[in-house]
């Protein structure tokens, strides 16, 4: 079983990669940029972040050393891209990575808000068929049921993937935003330090390129000696 002591960043990638695989198929895997942007969206998302390119690939770097993603361009492909493995390192219906994925992105939710806002991944018939797969998820520890809250019906339920507090404490129910300090004077600001920070993203994306290229060319010839 993998190292499921995430942080934030970690949460929030590997959240919206399981949530792109569905839906939006034809354009997942994601490139760093659409994935940096997926992160950040203002829609569907609790809280509203602004990631950079950095802490989105530090993080995908994390989380591939856990077997938890991993690279998956193709030789032909101009951006390296990226997949989630977390079906495959935790077995997952559907329906369980729907109901997990929404709450790492959005945090604690009523099961009714669970079956709204998953509609999209996967359409729970009745809101019985919500608890059931809570239910299983609790199982696992994966999922926590949180105490009701004075005047409210419904129990709230997080995910126990992160290990760390949220990036915001706002009160529940209220808009939460976390954005990006106005950088401070300093030598890291000036337009050479900012040039070279830009060529060293670009250099590592071109070996990420590279990378996935040989290991295409090493799957393709793994292939051809098993015909031969």
């Amino acid at each position: 079983m993998p190292d499921l002591r995430l942080t934030s960043p970690e949460v929030r990638v590997l959240g919206c990669l399981m949530e792109k695989q569905r839906t939006t198929p034809d354009a997942y895997p994601l490139s760093l940029n659409a994935l940096r942007l997926a992160c950040n969206q203002s829609t569907n998302r609790d809280p509203v972040l602004d990631y950079d390119e950095t802490v989105v690939r530090d993080a995908l770097h994390r989380l591939e050393r856990r077997g938890l993603t991993r690279l998956a361009s193709g030789a032909g492909s101009r951006a390296a891209k990226y997949r989630h493995l977390l079906a495959q390192a935790l077995p997952m219906d559907e329906a369980e990575q729907a109901v997990l994925s929404v709450l790492m992105l959005r945090g604690a939710q009523t099961p009714g808000e669970l079956k709204q806002r998953t509609e999209r991944m996967h359409r729970f018939a009745e809101l019985e068929a919500v608890h059931e797969t809570l239910e299983g998820l609790i199982g696992r520890d994966l999922v926590a049921r949180l105490e009701r809250r004075p005047g409210h019906k419904e129990e709230r339920y997080s995910q126990l993937l992160q290990d760390e507090e949220p990036e915001s404490s706002a009160a529940p129910g209220s808009p939460m935003l976390t954005v990006a300090p106005p950088p401070s004077p300093s030598v890291d600001s000036a337009p050479g330090a900012r040039a070279g920070r830009d060529e060293l993203a670009e250099r590592v994306e071109r070996l990420e390129r590279e990378v996935a290229a040989l290991r295409a060319a090493i799957d393709t010839a793994d292939i051809s000696g098993v015909g031969a």
